[in-house]
């Protein structure tokens, strides 16, 4: 990937306030519409390790994570976040929704099994990170009813800067800042302090986040974000096509 412009590049200093600002738009809205931004994994969610797959909920601070952009990074903070619903006769907000994206889905067994993500989580393909949402293709990748559920249990792991780690198979990134508000953060914000990290690879989608981060990095403009993300979506959905055509027991 080539360098950004040195002269089309902000200023750690503007960059933060951008950052900053950005985290106060997202966390300004309503707390279902909330949910949309957060990026999480469903409590099952098979985590590669340095020692092999562990279950998110069973990793705990210090493990050893393989990324693609730093080598093997410990794990320095592990978030949870839980979502309930009062009357499992109604729906589930579709904000709160896991967006489940079904095995092979992205390549054959990528994922090796269904992954459960939260709707903005980022999974990274062709060198870019694009939010789950953007995939949904109502086949393989599409919303979830979670029916069968009165709470939704989430996780995500942090590690020193932002990466893609891989989940259940898949290539998503790790989370890239510690939210105060998060009912376990005290400690890793009393350690670590508010540090502002960057993304490590330039983001797809029509989102806020995808439009906050053109204009910090600088990577990508809407048009090129498109354009990129519709070819993405196409081979998606054209292997979604394929894999309909198969029986379950050979789909690869």
């Amino acid at each position: 990937m080539s360098e950004p412009n040195q002269a089309n590049t902000p200023s750690k200093a503007v960059t933060r306030r951008m950052i900053v600002a950005a985290a106060a738009t997202i966390a300004s809205v309503g707390s279902a519409h909330a949910y949309r931004h957060t990026n999480c994994f469903l409590k099952g969610t098979r985590i590669s390790t340095a020692s092999g797959e562990r279950k998110i909920e069973e990793l705990k601070v210090g493990d050893m994570i393989p990324t693609v952009f730093g080598g093997q990074r410990p794990i320095e903070w592990i978030g949870r976040m839980r979502r309930t619903r009062s009357d499992r006769r109604k729906p589930w907000v579709d904000d709160a929704r896991p967006v489940r994206i079904a095995r092979s889905a992205l390549a054959p067994n990528v994922p090796s099994a269904d992954l459960f993500v939260t709707r903005g989580h980022a999974l990274f393909i062709d060198g870019v990170l694009i939010p789950a949402e953007h995939l949904i293709n109502g086949t393989t990748i599409s919303l979830d009813a979670a029916d069968q559920h009165d709470e939704l249990e989430f996780y995500h792991v942090k590690l020193a800067r932002h990466d893609v780690i891989y989940a259940e198979g898949a290539p998503c990134e790790s989370l890239l800042r510690v939210d105060e508000t998060k009912s376990n953060s005290s400690l890793y914000l009393r350690k670590h302090g508010d540090t502002q990290d960057e993304h490590c690879a330039p983001i797809l989608g029509n989102g806020l986040r995808s439009q906050i981060m053109t204009e910090v990095k600088g990577l990508l403009s809407p048009s090129q974000s498109r354009r990129q993300l519709d070819t993405v979506r196409a081979r998606l959905d054209a292997r979604a096509a394929a894999l309909a055509t198969q029986q379950p027991e050979t789909v690869a």
